[in-house]
């Protein structure tokens, strides 16, 4: 029974191979896609991926039913959390320039296994996304005609009464968003046109908006009279928040995209800080000028700002608001169908996912035919499926992969930059810099049978400290620190922090509610946590961490992702149970693909040395320090190469 149990070698190289990170090439600017894109074009990208319908549909619903005026504090406070998601993606983004966004910065940093699950949620999420956007946008233009088009579908098409089904099938859905796939795939240049197109349109219109909207603004109606600024309290301001949070989900396209960009160590640092700015700035002021035009209790959640400017006696500019509105669901439904493709092409790239879908158009310099498969398929989920049900699924695929980006930059802020030892030269004598000890920016790694060897032992008396080392402050006080490898007690801090986020949070969401936990347990639980949290956030900071002046870096990490993650957790676990049962059936598949297929094609499998019987030693020899006098001494009687016979001789002895 015994000889049928795994052995732990094997359970450990299993471990290894699930938790593999990417190797990056050495020139990442090399790309088979056209980098055609400017800080403009990603800026707008970004714009048309947040600035969407729910500037006309979010705005009011919040105002009206979750914080009344008050949604203007509920969209700061939501603008602020995701500037410390926005600010993660912009550290990636520019100092890892390739396609796969959340995927690829958890590839390069937390493991294979991760950035496959990451992967395959955002997959779902914006398959999700695009097609519940085109049944809106389809709707919105229906109601423009008194619903016609519905009325000729049920008429001569019929309806459906099947569970999962969309009441009867929208043709005009399904139709938007071919022509889409069709405009996407003849390439990076014409998608950003038209997203171009659209953007001017909707800002112009969101201009307008805000014009007319002071001209006939009243401040009566923000008076007690009429309830107040805040008529919920505190507690609607933050409900309006959680709810508001999500209109900011869509400056990751310019992180997708960003293997498309000219400069991307400038652009797209740039282009998200800009693009969140002003989506920021549009919904706030819009908030303003909708619940200052009629009182906000008044307000229609479905039409809000065409309503009210209806009943201000401005009838003719609800065309306007729907002209805006239906330009502003063009742009997300391009930024979907723009971002989707790229993520499985750089799944597909890697080996994690069908080979098929890392092929790139050689004229258009696309992935056409991902492009084309998954927009068929999004039109699909339009044209038959009930979509109200699964849209609260994008919220806990965005805010997973939010969280691991955030967790992701604390571990490779921590980490070496490795560079590996020169190659020997001909006639087998070893480089002479093989001998020379590391400099201010290197690190040199040899490598021994595990093929995990790090040499560690560093001077002490010198002031510089490589990434991840103990800081030289905290020496005396964390010495047993020191025996550890460069970056492992912040990876393994970084874990404990994420527990301790996720237990606190449950605490504060379920504590009462679902737990009815005592009041003394309550306390004291919020206590052990959060010094958890606290104390995992301290022993990160007590580490050295990398610090580059040519690429952008977000500020006071790991305070920064560590407020981002928490914010993250909580918000996820305010998700219904149905959401969290649809994503763990969703997990396992994905699991079922990772395993059957991505685990045994991914390019870092086939990177791997294949195991060989090899005999070597290593030798320290007292004279240096044991990084910079390591030298491999042959099993066979024959001196090795660059030794003289005598130090063989002492070495044996």
């Amino acid at each position: 029974m015994a000889r049928w149990l795994p052995r732990l070698a094997d359970l450990t190289r299993f471990c290894q191979k699930l938790n593999r990170v990417k190797t990056l090439e050495d020139d990442m600017m090399e790309t088979s896609f056209n980098r055609c894109l400017s800080t403009i074009d990603l800026t707008l990208l970004g714009i048309g991926g947040m600035v969407g319908s729910g500037l006309y549909v979010l705005t009011g619903t919040v105002a009206k039913e979750i914080a009344g005026p008050a949604v203007i504090v509920s969209f700061i406070i939501a603008g602020f959390a995701s500037l410390l998601a926005a600010l993660c993606y912009a550290e990636f983004g520019a100092r890892v320039p390739k396609t796969g966004s959340a995927y690829m910065f958890t590839y390069v940093s937390v493991g294979e296994i991760w950035a496959f699950l990451i992967g395959w949620n955002v997959l779902l999420e914006y398959m999700i996304g695009g097609a519940a956007v085109a049944r809106a946008w389809s709707g919105y233009l229906d109601s423009i005609f008194n619903h016609k088009i519905k009325n000729f579908t049920e008429t001569h098409v019929g309806t459906w009464q099947v569970p999962f089904l969309a009441h009867y099938p929208d043709f005009l859905a399904a139709a938007i968003l071919l022509v889409a796939t069709a405009f996407i795939s003849f390439g990076a240049k014409v998608s950003s046109w038209l997203n171009h197109v659209f953007s001017a349109i909707s800002m112009g219109v969101i201009l307008f908006i805000l014009i007319m909207g002071f001209i006939l603004a009243q401040p009566k109606n923000w008076s007690s009279q009429e309830g107040g600024f805040a008529p919920y309290g505190l507690s609607g301001i933050m409900a309006g928040t959680a709810t508001c949070f999500y209109a900011f989900v869509g400056f990751d396209v310019i992180a997708a995209s960003s293997e498309e960009a000219r400069n991307p160590q400038r652009a797209v640092p740039r282009a998200i800080a800009f693009s969140l700015g002003l989506a920021t700035g549009a919904y706030i002021l819009v908030s303003v000028v909708l619940t200052l035009m009629v009182p906000w209790h008044t307000l229609d959640p479905d039409s809000a700002l065409a309503d009210a400017f209806y009943r201000r006696g401005y009838a003719w500019a609800g065309f306007l608001v729907a002209a805006g509105s239906i330009c502003a669901m063009n742009t997300v439904l391009l930024s979907n169908l723009f971002s989707l493709p790229r993520i499985v092409y750089a799944m597909a790239e890697d080996g994690l996912f069908f080979q098929v879908f890392s092929r790139v158009h050689p004229r258009t310099q696309v992935p056409v035919i991902g492009i084309v498969v998954f927009g068929l398929l999004m039109a699909l989920l339009a044209l038959v499926f009930d979509l109200e049900a699964l849209v609260q699924f994008l919220s806990i695929g965005t805010l997973l992969a939010y969280t691991f980006v955030a967790a992701s930059v604390i571990v490779l802020r921590f980490q070496q930059q490795k560079v590996d030892v020169p190659a020997p030269a001909a006639g087998g004598q070893p480089s002479s810099e093989s001998h020379e000890g590391p400099s201010a920016s290197e690190l040199k790694e040899y490598e021994s049978f595990s093929d995990k060897l790090q040499l560690v032992d560093r001077d002490k008396s010198k002031e510089h400290r490589e990434p991840g080392q103990l800081k030289a402050a905290f020496e005396p006080y964390l010495e047993f620190l020191s025996d550890f490898y460069p970056g492992e007690v912040v990876t393994v801090a970084v874990v404990t922090l994420m527990v301790s986020a996720i237990c606190l949070c449950s605490i504060l969401v379920f504590g009462n509610t679902h737990l009815h936990l005592p009041t003394w347990s309550y306390s004291l639980l919020l206590v052990l946590f959060s010094l958890g949290f606290l104390l995992s956030l301290l022993l990160i900071w007590a580490h050295e961490q990398q610090h580059s002046t040519q690429t952008f870096q977000i500020p006071l990490v790991p305070l920064s992702p560590a407020l981002s993650i928490v914010l993250n957790i909580y918000l996820m676990l305010k998700l219904s149970y149905m959401t969290w049962l649809r994503f763990a059936i969703w997990l396992l598949l994905g699991l079922l693909v990772y395993f059957g297929y991505g685990i045994w094609h991914s390019k870092e499998n086939l990177r791997e040395p294949r195991p060989q019987r090899v005999s070597a030693r290593y030798v320290v020899f007292p004279s240096g320090s044991l990084e910079e006098r390591v030298q491999a001494v042959q099993p066979s009687s024959q001196p090795a190469a660059g030794l003289p016979d005598t130090d063989i001789d002492n070495c044996k002895r």
